[in-house]
């Protein structure tokens, strides 16, 4: 069982549910509370052990790869001016050289087409895929706990969350063969089932571990749902082969691709800071009444 040393981070999205925030920037850099998505992504792979990170990204995108590089101007402001604290912020987003690799995903052909486009830096070695769109708040970070996993059983491990009925067509569903715990051992998966198609109710999140045999099977360059190449059927072809296994991941699971979920994040976390959590909480309260009310 090889170790798992590289991530891919698909960031080439254009963010059409954020306009206009992002006309100019990308929607990966939007924050929650004062650090961007992205970079809670980052910090995921590293507290997991990731030495390699690959962004495959687009156009308009070279915000996030000055956020994970030095900006002089800024630094040497910071410390003429004795704000070491910001100045240690400022630098906590740096990577070293050589773990940075950046491609781009010149059209827009879906998920499993992105992460293809990094198969020259992955090799024939397995590897992690975050989409910083899915914010998880836990003790221990999710990809942490998938390695965990992928430590006994090998193969293809990704995070899953069970979700209602009514929204299987908006995820890659898992067919699930037998449950021990939180862990699932899935037969097949089936992207943006009708829910009255859906095997199951178990959702893929953002998170993956993956064989080099799934970016063998998106060299295929096959079509899926919506005429996009997709990750989920790349994987599904290579189940009788691969060991496949989804995790139900302990901690909370934000939709940061959707306004309700951004939203939802911002406030979690900002609860969250020991800075913030008391005004945040003041906050709340003024606003509830008028919360219930437009509710009612």
């Amino acid at each position: 069982m090889k170790k798992i040393r590289k991530a891919v981070f698909p960031v080439g999205g254009l963010g059409t549910r954020f306009l206009p925030a992002t006309k100019a920037m990308p929607k990966e850099m939007l924050p929650i509370v004062d650090k961007p998505l992205i970079e809670y992504a980052v910090e995921e792979a590293k507290a997991a052990g990731i030495e390699e990170f690959i962004f495959v990204t687009g156009r308009g995108k070279s915000a996030i790869e000055d956020h994970f590089d030095h900006s002089w101007e800024l630094e040497t402001a910071l410390y003429q001016r004795g704000k070491t604290e910001l100045l240690e912020a400022s630098r906590a987003s740096l990577l070293k050289p050589g773990q940075v690799a950046y491609t781009r995903q010149q059209d827009p052909l879906g998920l499993g087409h992105a992460v293809w486009c990094a198969r020259r830096i992955i090799g024939d070695e397995p590897f992690a895929v975050l989409l910083a769109d899915d914010l998880v708040m836990a003790d221990e970070p999710c990809l942490a706990q998938m390695f965990e996993v992928y430590n006994e059983t090998g193969g293809n491990v990704v995070a899953v969350m069970d979700v209602p009925k009514g929204q299987t067509d908006r995820y890659g569903i898992l067919d699930v063969v037998s449950e021990q715990g939180r862990l699932a051992k899935a037969r097949g998966l089936v992207e943006k089932p009708k829910p009255a198609d859906a095997p199951s109710t178990l959702s893929i999140i953002g998170r993956y571990i993956l064989q080099p045999e799934v970016m063998h099977e998106l060299g295929r360059q096959q079509a899926g749902a919506g005429g996009e190449i997709q990750l989920t059927d790349a994987m599904a072809r290579t189940i009788d082969s691969v060991p496949f296994h989804g995790l139900r991941f302990d901690g909370t699971r934000f939709d940061c691709g959707s306004k309700e979920g951004f939203l939802e994040a911002q406030i979690a976390f900002a609860l969250q800071r020991s800075d913030l959590g008391e005004a945040m909480a003041d906050i709340i309260g003024r606003y509830s009444s008028e919360a219930r009310r437009i509710a009612s």
